[in-house]
């Protein structure tokens, strides 16, 4: 069921079910709303873990985002079944992904946000770690998201480094650079560098395992006149304490909302010149 979160935080981040939509006045303009998904059809990530009649770190720490920034409300479901619908969609204007597996969606309802609810104007798409590893055998999906999991050679205790290549897309300004943290780190297939644009990569050189392909971090993508974003970071629960991360996060979520300007428009280039130098840095450590 849906969890009104702005209403758990006040209350001590108590799970409570939201049957009805309520149209509240509000003197400044009214926040977007949010719909994250947070249910495990694979692995359970302790990031979306409930405990204790709680909401788990990553719901709680985006809840708290869009309260602290006023940007968003968020409503939390760990039941697809009954709030990923076409009649519930209206009420939102961001879905976000947190979550693994083939979820039980019904066919109509991803029809529905596929052709006609993502593509509208000032709706998005917003996929946090292991979105990628969500409907990774169904075309739809993958292709809309960019791309889908295929491994993580990279554990959560496992030290990276990643470059930023897009200094001044809101998603990505917030890492300057370049950022070295822990975290688990996915490579993907079916990826599709000419339908996205790449803001962040692993940057395998200044990484002790090498791999000879490129990894995307993070990027974002035009879906019709909607909007699309993929951020790979986030199964460590501490990820999700991370400044910097959640700034990301806001960030891309106002580009999705039109409050900020960023190109998506697509750099397959990059994409390969990340490639080869993969490659050379993967054979010059043999």
């Amino acid at each position: 069921m849906l969890a009104r979160l702005a209403a758990a935080i006040l209350i001590g981040l108590a799970i409570t079910t939201v049957s009805s939509y309520d149209v509240v006045a509000e003197d400044a303009v009214k926040p977007a709303r949010i719909l994250m998904v947070t249910q495990s059809a694979g692995y359970k990530h302790g990031s979306v873990s409930r405990k204790d009649g709680q909401l788990a770190p990553a719901e709680h720490a985006l809840t708290e985002l869009g309260i602290s920034s006023n940007v968003f409300r968020v409503d939390c479901t760990q039941d697809v079944a009954a709030d990923f619908t076409k009649e519930k969609l209206q009420h939102y204007d961001i879905v976000f992904f947190y979550t693994t597996g083939k979820l039980p969606i019904k066919e109509a309802d991803l029809d529905y946000f596929f052709k006609e609810w993502l593509p509208a104007k000032g709706h998005g798409f917003v996929g946090a770690h292991s979105a990628a590893d969500t409907f990774k055998d169904y075309e739809p999906y993958w292709d809309m998201i960019g791309g889908t999991f295929n491994g993580h050679p990279w554990g959560a205790g496992t030290t990276v480094t990643i470059a930023v290549h897009d200094k001044t897309h809101p998603a990505s300004k917030p890492w300057g650079d370049e950022v070295t943290l822990k975290d688990e780190i996915y490579q993907f297939k079916n990826w599709q560098p000419e339908k996205v644009r790449v803001l962040m990569s692993l940057d395998m050189a200044k990484t002790d395992l090498k791999k000879p392909y490129h990894i995307p971090i993070l990027w974002v993508k035009e879906y019709g006149k909607g909007k699309a974003m993929h951020m790979s970071l986030g199964h460590r629960e501490d990820v999700w304490t991370n400044e910097t991360y959640m700034a990301s996060l806001l960030g891309g979520i106002r580009w999705v909302l039109g409050q900020e300007s960023g190109d998506a428009t697509p750099n397959p280039k990059l994409s390969a010149t990340e490639e080869k130098k993969a490659k050379a840095a993967f054979e010059a450590a043999q």
